[in-house]
């Protein structure tokens, strides 16, 4: 089992403190003498090794002060940047625009775990019918990353939302490289342009909108992908449908 040093140094700090009566917690360690020291540090081993439970309440404990905190933290990253993160005026909004509760997806079709979240999302939005669903183009993940993202926000620009759909839907399953000839592939059998689309792939509205996105996810300390926002809530990483489903109806319950 791999143990982290950090915490199992605060963990033992902490369980110092347990291991010791109230009294006596406000001596100076400094005062002590190298036989106290060492006295003492053997009257906390033995405590330990008579109850190991401790150490993983202490560590328990720990762990879910830390969500707490990363949940507080991360209500605020949201709020702070509630505009470009609903609102930004570019990004697929899918689902049910008028739906009580928006959820953000930031994704890179090159993102294994976008994929496998890629059925479950879908089943979600359309399984709910009351989700308003915001895509964020983040390509994190090389050049096939890249030019994937520049190929469907150039469809947008060129052919609207339904054909960015269609066109998000067949990149997040799409086999092997987005090289041009598999991209005009695509674009026929979406019944696209694949000329005026290809053309506009470097186009500086697109490398605005990536880089604005870009921009955003690191104002909100998204390192990776997939990243969700459910309402004010930020998930980081794959989160399967039955929880997804479950936080849904939390913030319904809250709201």
């Amino acid at each position: 089992m791999f143990h982290h040093p950090i915490r199992t140094a605060t963990t033992l700090a902490l369980l110092s403190c347990l291991a010791i009566p109230a009294a006596a917690q406000t001596f100076d360690p400094a005062t002590m003498t190298p036989e106290q020291r060492n006295a003492f540090g053997a009257e906390v081993r033995a405590y330990l090794m008579e109850n190991p439970e401790v150490i993983m309440e202490a560590v328990s404990q720990l762990e879910a002060n830390q969500a707490r905190q990363q949940a507080v933290a991360d209500e605020q990253l949201v709020a702070d940047n509630a505009d470009a993160l609903f609102r930004d005026g570019f990004s697929y909004v899918g689902g049910n625009p008028d739906g009580d509760i928006t959820v953000v997806e930031f994704s890179d079709y090159r993102c294994g775990f976008c994929r496998k979240a890629f059925d479950e999302v879908e089943e979600l939005i359309e399984g709910d019918g009351n989700i308003r669903f915001v895509l964020k183009e983040l390509p994190i993940l090389g050049e096939a990353s890249l030019t994937s993202s520049r190929f469907a926000i150039a469809t947008m620009i060129e052919s609207g939302p339904e054909a960015y759909k269609s066109v998000h839907d067949a990149l997040m399953t799409l086999e092997g490289e987005p090289s041009e000839p598999v991209l005009r592939r695509l674009s026929d059998t979406l019944g696209l342009d694949a000329d005026t689309i290809l053309a506009r792939m470097s186009d500086d509205e697109v490398n605005r909108r990536i880089a604005e996105t870009r921009q955003l996810a690191q104002s909100m300390q998204v390192n990776g992908t997939p990243t969700f926002v459910f309402g004010n809530q930020m998930l980081r990483g794959y989160v399967p449908l039955d929880a997804m489903r479950q936080i849904v109806d939390e913030i319904r319950d809250e709201g």
